[in-house]
């Protein structure tokens, strides 16, 4: 099965060599050709336009900043759409809003093709090592027909048709950034009583305050760097597009609101560009309390893939 695969940021390179490892004949594109480079190394072939790709593969794997640039990559003068969609299959592993997957699913199949949207939980690391999740929206033939790609990505697994994946991510996302929000708190609160930030996150491993955040985030607050991998403007991209689905959906949001002021404030102060645990950072800088801890808190761009110990070099 040819490959296409758009979109080579931190995370797309990372899951476009997983895609490349696995033996699929993979073309690559991104706005930027140096972040190719170290796939066309391995026997990547380059595509000038993403019409290109479509034209010379059979699926076309799209990972983009957001829906404006999805579009863009869709319904361009040098489309996918443009180059012909016919008997190919899309699938979209960027987080985007569930009724734009559903309308460019259906423009790509009224081309004869099909689509698929599949975005991604997890972080660079995992994205790096293969074992990313994939909330994978789509028909069953659809599906069938691209699970190899997605296994080689990450652990896909079905939520429903088009526009499920994006319901599953940004939901995903709203309780993450809510306890993201929130550990901040409880941690500042425990060092100001005298517990150790690392001590405090060992003993909440494994209890009713375990999460994600705990196990995965807090050691890039601890290291100081606060995981720049994933951006703030990522992460007021991903709230505005939280906002329209609780818009849509009218069901109480004043936890989400909340959440999501906190993480605007993190941006006004740090800038759009500052990483996404910088939502703790605001915290230490009010109350006067450092939550750094001394250790070897390895970054997530520091992951390799166990069967490849030097890692992309993009990574």
């Amino acid at each position: 099965m040819k490959v296409g695969f758009i979109g080579l940021g931190n995370m797309g390179a990372a899951v476009a060599r997983n895609i490349q490892r696995a033996g699929f004949h993979l073309t690559a594109r991104d706005l930027d050709r140096g972040r190719a480079r170290e796939l066309e190394r391995r026997g990547a072939r380059w595509a000038e336009s993403p019409a290109e790709a479509a034209a010379r593969c059979d699926i076309i794997l799209t990972m983009v900043f957001g829906p404006e640039q999805l579009k863009e990559v869709l319904r361009g003068a040098d489309g996918l759409l443009a180059g012909g969609m016919r008997g190919k299959i899309w699938a979209d592993l960027t987080t985007s809003s569930p009724s734009l997957a559903r309308r460019l699913a259906a423009e790509v199949r009224a081309q004869g093709g099909d689509a698929l949207d599949a975005p991604v939980t997890g972080s660079v690391d995992a994205a790096i090592r293969g074992d990313m999740i994939l909330f994978v929206g789509g028909g069953d033939d659809a599906a069938a027909r691209a699970w190899p790609v997605l296994q080689a990505a990450g652990e896909p697994r079905r939520v429903g048709d088009v526009g499920a994946g994006q319901v599953a991510k940004l939901t995903n996302n709203l309780m993450w950034k809510i306890t993201a929000a929130a550990v901040g708190e409880a941690l500042i609160a425990a060092k100001k009583s005298g517990l150790d930030p690392d001590k405090w996150r060992e003993a909440m491993l494994g209890g009713a305050a375990d999460s994600f955040v705990v196990r995965h985030d807090l050691p890039s607050v601890f290291a100081g760097h606060y995981d720049p991998s994933f951006p703030l403007a990522l992460c007021m991209k991903d709230w505005k597009l939280i906002g329209e689905l609780l818009e849509e959906t009218g069901g109480r949001r004043e936890i989400a609101d909340a959440a999501r002021a906190r993480f605007a404030e993190a941006e006004r102060r740090f800038g759009k560009d500052a990483g996404e645990m910088t939502v703790c950072k605001i915290l230490e800088e009010d109350s006067g309390a450092a939550l750094q801890a001394p250790g070897r808190w390895p970054a997530p761009w520091e992951a390799r893939p166990p069967d490849d110990p030097d890692g992309p070099e993009s990574q």
